[in-house]
């Protein structure tokens, strides 16, 4: 199980971000990818998901941008790791000093295989989601909603990069030692609206709680599973 030390970040995990969002192509705050002014970020939620082997640290984290005129909801899913992970440099966040366990390297979640194996791992109901904040404590709050004929088991990410759409993140999976099989896409959320997925092709979806800066508590789809010929792209409450 993780350990959540009570310790200092330095540059803290909201400064990484804040420098990191607008570079991205599905920001919409002020400015944007040709300006990359940073965002305005506090905490509104989140939770965690263990590494088996007990080496990666993996956290879904919604954070509220106030730069723009309307506040907007990012799910940002981040490692951290003890060393760089060959082949992901187009995921690095960055690096920070953990007041404990060092230097961490920190990645955009997408692009690392241990994330994506153990989200597809709480799609298929083999893993459980835990506190952001706490040590081995469960998080009721996050819901795994089996859909049409249900999340594949064994299911593993193809080869090929992360696409990102207009509000999320979009990756090829499908069933491990079977690489003829026909691919499914697992959307990972960036803009966080209220309400479940719908549409055609659904598979699986994980729902999460934020919070609004109004104090609402609102919850969405974060993770979504469908055929391939389902429609790609975060859809939470459409």
């Amino acid at each position: 199980m993780a350990v959540i030390h009570r310790t200092t970040m330095t540059p803290t995990k909201h400064e990484l971000l804040a420098a990191w969002l607008p570079s991205r192509s599905w920001y919409q705050g002020t400015g944007g990818p040709a300006e990359l002014t940073a965002a305005e970020l506090s905490a509104a939620g989140g939770f965690r998901i263990d590494d088996p082997e007990g080496e990666v640290g993996i956290e879904f984290m919604a954070v509220t941008d106030a730069s723009g005129g309307t506040p907007v909801a990012y799910l940002v899913p981040l490692t951290y790791r003890g060393a760089p992970l060959a082949g992901a440099e187009a995921g690095l966040i960055g690096t920070s000093e953990h007041g404990v366990l060092g230097t961490r390297w920190i990645y955009d979640g997408a692009h690392d295989p241990v994330l994506v194996g153990q989200l597809l791992a709480l799609l298929a109901g083999k893993t459980a989601a835990q506190a952001q904040r706490e040590s081995n404590v469960p998080d009721p709050t996050v819901e795994t909603r089996p859909e049409g004929p249900g999340v594949p088991a064994d299911l593993t990410r193809r080869p090929g990069g992360a696409a990102d759409t207009a509000d999320a993140t979009v990756l090829a999976v499908g069933p491990a030692g079977h690489p003829d099989a026909a691919p499914l896409t697992l959307s990972l959320t960036r803009v966080l609206r209220p309400g479940p997925a719908a549409g055609d092709g659904l598979l699986g979806q994980v729902l999460a709680r934020w919070t609004a800066p109004d104090g609402a508590e609102l919850s969405g789809a974060v993770a979504v599973l469908r055929d391939a010929d389902g429609p790609a792209g975060g859809d939470g409450g459409r």
